[in-house]
């Protein structure tokens, strides 16, 4: 949602480092439960594409509670976007979800 992480590698090259058993079983949790879908590239066949769902969208609020709660209890990686948060959360959710309607779910807030 923040990221802009679209593909598998995308994903697997976050600073989370997870196992790639581990993310394709996410992943495709998420589709099932209709977070994200799955689309082929338009430009390339060999490739997928991961995009979030007005299910997965619609989750923007948590997931900026959950960040700034976590930035309250430990060292945060990106100071700058939790600074963004607590002076206009609604705001920043707004940006989120415009950038997701322009895109269809390519949003991208770095």
């Amino acid at each position: 949602m923040l990221r802009g992480a679209t593909t598998f590698k995308d994903f697997l090259e976050g600073f989370e480092r997870i196992a790639t058993n581990v993310l394709a079983d996410r992943l495709k949790r998420l589709e099932e439960f209709g977070v994200i879908e799955k689309r082929m590239d338009a430009r390339d066949g060999r490739k997928t594409n991961y995009k979030l769902t007005q299910k997965g969208i619609d989750l923007a609020p948590v997931l900026t509670e959950m960040v700034l709660w976590a930035a309250e209890h430990e060292d945060t990686e990106n100071p700058e976007l939790v600074a963004m948060m607590k002076k206009d959360r609604k705001g920043f959710e707004a940006g989120i979800r415009e950038e997701w309607e322009r895109g269809r779910g390519m949003a991208t807030m770095r």
